[in-house]
């Protein structure tokens, strides 16, 4: 059975049993506590924890999700994948554990042909919290399972909570017995290759304490609502099915097995020939995958957060073809496979492929090129230990070659073993460790949300409710204080310089979302005046305003009227309706596939990011300026619309990756279909009235992405303006009307050129005869010529006049140069010809005589700094006894 059937069936089960099918959210989550969707209850948490009222109680989904804390393990076991799609049912207070163990038995075992999996009963086994006794009469009345295949586990594997006070409850899992050939027997206890975990349910129905662990907390209690999470592993479920089929893993299923033998056809081997070989074939399989899902969701490659996770697997995608001996690109070529593989089940990975497929090819040609970057850097580093006379590279320098340049630890062990140098691998494990530490911490701070407690706030909506919100609608409400929130927890009062945040009842303030900052405006009462100063939803429906008291106290319960600055509305707008249009005006001149991947506006200003290969000339920027601002001359209508997720996405809406939908969603047209996206933003009734969109910048933003700013409404007219006077003043300081400027200043740049070349001629006339005249007047000590020379200028300047002299200086003896910088960075500089390193001088050896140790460099030429310039005068005194001891004279 093919994954995407199994995934079909699913849906269908479900649906016919009163569940609403949601589509799978986006990878990217707005979850302040995930990078990722990593488990397939992610979407749904809000439902489950009772923050937000469910709008339906029964659903059920296929989810993707990301997980990549266990990396390092992708293609060394057969149960680590990074990405994978979890099938689930949810109950929101309606059925419990009755019903979800009796639909997971029935559809797991029920005949292909009836629309179930076919599995064979004998060989199921589950598993169950040893306290459930519910659980385990249950299964044994369904199922009719023997009571040695209801195995009673505790709390490490069978107890669910997301390790912070809230719901919690026992779960039950389902594993399927693959037979003697994969484990001994015994059940799940003795061997979990043998018998594969393929489904998991939740019973959500405590409430659950503080306390660290997956053990320390205590029971509060019973939720007032219970809930039912489960979670099938599809991938684990079609390794299962497609067993008749020879496949014995995840990575050999139908929606990755393409993709490995890819891999093996470009490398030229053969899977299964070769243990390690086999590894970095499944790790190519899955890497590629999920690269694949997480550019299409609108993810790219970056030095940190999300777009750090993705650099890091494509990357490791092509290292594991280089280990297969595949120098050449490949990712172009696997990707096209993946899609064919997962285009079935989702068709957005077609119509996004085209800017996919640019975003990696970027990202790997970038790689090709760390990779060279990264062999110089190793390169220098290995030398210089050899100068040292040491063997071993220190784990600071493989650290910052792992974490500056992306350079693998493997590729590091292996080409310094290839120069004869090995790698302290306890030092870089420990700063890696010290690096995951800090990951952690920070994972830790986003798990409890860092600095922020919303237990207050979530109390606050769970009394009141959520806010009425008006900013589509109202710059004013007449509002009341529901709750104020100093950084210590929850306050009664706010006094004159308190910076609090408040929770209104209803409030006109646009809070910062979509790309679109939050409103500015002020608050006031009888005997109260207070400046907004942000504005946020910490959790879904509850707006909090963060306010800087101005005058007199603020209290809860105090009626106030809220008021956004009416100039900061009118600026936001246009700057969002800006957005939009520049966003068109760029899919207009450049394709389709420059789609925005991110944005972000105020008032006079906006920035867009979009994936694209190389700069924009100054041509292209001019056409998507002037297309963006024709739209606006033309006064195209703006209008809203409400309609179903489906329907705007079947009229051409453009969704953002890392937002999350409803079943109703907003629709903003700026002249039709020219413009259509979905979005909360505030914004103008009439493209005109933005104003201008004048681009003032255009830059990268990382491999294969492209970021365009612009100065939109007043602000634009100002920045045009300045522009103006800015030409009018070069004008006329080069005297050349407006329509010559760029001859007349090519011009002036040429005849800069020429002098600068002159000057440079003379420079290395002036230098050729300086160092002509010091090599005349050498000094011999010992047998060899001495010069030495004190010079200005930079260290350039004193190793340039070194080498000069050296150069002049008689090759059939030995001759050393030393010459000082004076200034503010003293620099002494030390060359030895060809004659004179045969004889046992060394520039290197005579730059430590002489400043105690400092400097280093070759035998041919050497230099030190870093000491007073009067110790470089008595080095340079110093220097005919240093090469007279060093030649033993």
């Amino acid at each position: 059975m093919r994954t995407a059937d199994i995934r079909t069936r699913f849906l269908d089960f479900f649906a016919e049993r009163g569940h609403t099918v949601v589509p799978s959210a986006p990878l990217p989550t707005p979850d302040p506590t995930l990078l990722f969707v990593n488990a397939g209850m992610v979407p749904f948490k809000s439902y489950l924890t009772g923050e937000v009222k469910p709008p339906w109680q029964r659903a059920t989904s296929v989810q993707k999700c990301v997980r990549t804390l266990d990396i390092e393990e992708v293609g060394r076991t057969t149960r680590h994948g990074s990405f994978f799609q979890m099938n689930g049912n949810f109950s929101f207070g309606d059925y419990f554990k009755e019903e979800a163990i009796a639909y997971a038995w029935d559809l797991s075992t029920r005949s292909v042909a009836d629309g179930g999996y076919g599995l064979d009963p004998a060989r199921i086994w589950v598993t169950v919290h040893h306290s459930d006794t519910e659980a385990r009469g249950l299964w044994r009345r369904v199922s009719d399972l023997p009571d040695e295949r209801i195995v009673a586990r505790g709390d490490e594997d069978n107890f669910w909570h997301m390790g912070v006070p809230g719901p919690s409850g026992p779960s039950s899992e389902l594993y399927y017995d693959r037979g003697p050939r994969f484990g001994r027997e015994g059940g799940p206890e003795a061997d979990e290759d043998r018998y594969m975990e393929f489904w998991n349910l939740v019973f959500m129905q405590y409430e659950r304490g503080e306390g660290s662990g997956k053990t320390g907390f205590p029971i509060l209690g019973e939720l007032p609502r219970r809930n039912i999470d489960t979670g099938m592993g599809l991938e684990r479920m079609a390794t299962l099915l497609q067993a008749d089929a020879g496949v014995d893993n995840l990575y050999e299923i139908d929606e990755t097995r393409p993709v490995l033998d890819r891999a093996a056809e470009l490398a030229d081997v053969r899977y299964g020939a070769d243990p390690a070989a086999d590894v970095h074939l499944r790790v190519v399989a899955d890497h590629v995958r999920t690269a694949l899902m997480l550019l299409v969701d609108g993810t790219a490659p970056g030095n940190e957060g999300r777009g750090y996770v993705l650099r890091r697997i494509l990357r490791r995608a092509v290292r594991s073809m280089r280990q297969l001996g595949h120098e050449d690109p490949s990712l172009t070529e696997l990707l096209a496979v993946a899609r064919t593989c997962m285009a079935p089940s989702y068709p957005e990975v077609e119509e996004a492929y085209d800017r996919v497929v640019d975003q990696a090819a970027a990202e790997e040609d970038a790689f090709r090129a760390t990779l060279k970057q990264g062999t110089t850097v190793l390169d220098t580093a290995v030398t210089k230990v050899k100068a040292d006379g040491g063997r071993q590279l220190p784990g600071a320098q493989a650290f910052l070659l792992h974490d500056t340049y992306g350079f693998p630890i493997d590729l590091t062990l292996e080409m310094a073993a290839e120069q004869g140098v090995e790698v302290d691998r306890e030092g870089f494990t420990a700063l890696m460790r010290e690096q995951r530490e800090r990951a952690r911490a920070d994972a830790r701070a986003r798990k409890s949300g860092g600095a922020v407690d919303t237990s207050a706030l979530r109390a606050v909506l769970d009394e009141h409710g959520p806010t009425d919100w008006r900013a589509w609608d109202t710059l004013t409400t007449d509002s009341r204080v529901l709750a104020l929130v100093a950084p210590s927890g929850p306050v009664s009062v706010a006094r004159a310089g308190d910076i609090v945040g408040v929770v209104l009842d209803r409030t006109p303030f646009y809070a910062e979302s979509g790309g679109q900052d939050s409103d500015a405006g002020g608050l006031s009462g009888a005997s109260v005046e207070a400046d907004v100063l942000d504005v946020q939803r910490p959790l879904p429906g509850l707006v909090v305003h963060q306010v800087r008291v101005t005058a007199g106290d603020l209290a809860v319960g105090d009626a106030v009227h809220a008021a956004v600055d009416p100039e900061w509305r009118l600026g936001a707008r246009q700057a969002h309706s800006g957005t939009h249009v520049l966003h068109a005006a760029l899919r207009e001149i450049l394709g389709p596939t420059a789609l925005q991947a991110g944005s972000y506006n105020r008032p006079g200003y906006l920035r867009l990011d979009f994936p694209w290969r190389g700069g924009l000339s100054a041509t292209v920027r001019s056409e998507i300026e002037e297309a963006a601002n024709r739209a606006l001359r033309r006064d195209l209508p703006v209008h809203v619309r409400w309609m179903p997720l489906p329907e705007a996405k079947e009229i051409g809406a453009l969704a953002l990756f890392d937002e999350t939908y409803g079943e109703q969603v907003r629709v903003v047209e700026i002249g039709g279909a020219w413009s259509r996206e979905l979005c909360g933003g505030t914004h103008v009734e009439h493209a005109a009235q933005v104003g201008v969109v004048a681009l003032t910048a255009e830059s990268s933003v990382g491999a294969g992405m492209r970021r365009l700013e612009a100065a939109v409404g007043i602000e634009g007219f100002g920045h045009l303006a300045r522009e103006r006077d800015l030409v009018a003043r070069i004008a006329e300081q080069v005297q050349a009307p407006r329509a010559e400027l760029p001859d007349r200043i090519a011009q002036l740049l040429d005849r800069l050129k020429t002098a600068d070349r002159e000057n440079q001629r003379l420079r290395q006339s002036a230098l050729a005869a300086r160092a002509a005249e010091l090599a005349d007047r050498a000094v011999d000590v010992a047998g060899a010529s001495v010069v030495t020379a004190t010079t200005d200028g930079d260290a350039g300047a004193a190793r340039t006049l070194a080498l000069e002299v050296r150069g002049r200086l008689s090759s059939g003896r030995p001759g050393v140069a030393a010459v000082t910088l004076t200034g503010d960075k003293p620099v002494l500089v030390v060359a030895v010809n060809e004659s004179g390193r045969t004889a046992g001088l060394s520039a290197s050896a005579l730059v430590k005589r002489l400043l105690g140790g400092r400097g280093g460099g070759s035998d041919e030429v050497a230099q030190g700094g870093g000491v007073p310039g009067a110790q470089l005068d008595a080095a340079l005194a110093g220097l005919a006894g240093a090469v007279r001891e060093a030649l033993g004279a």
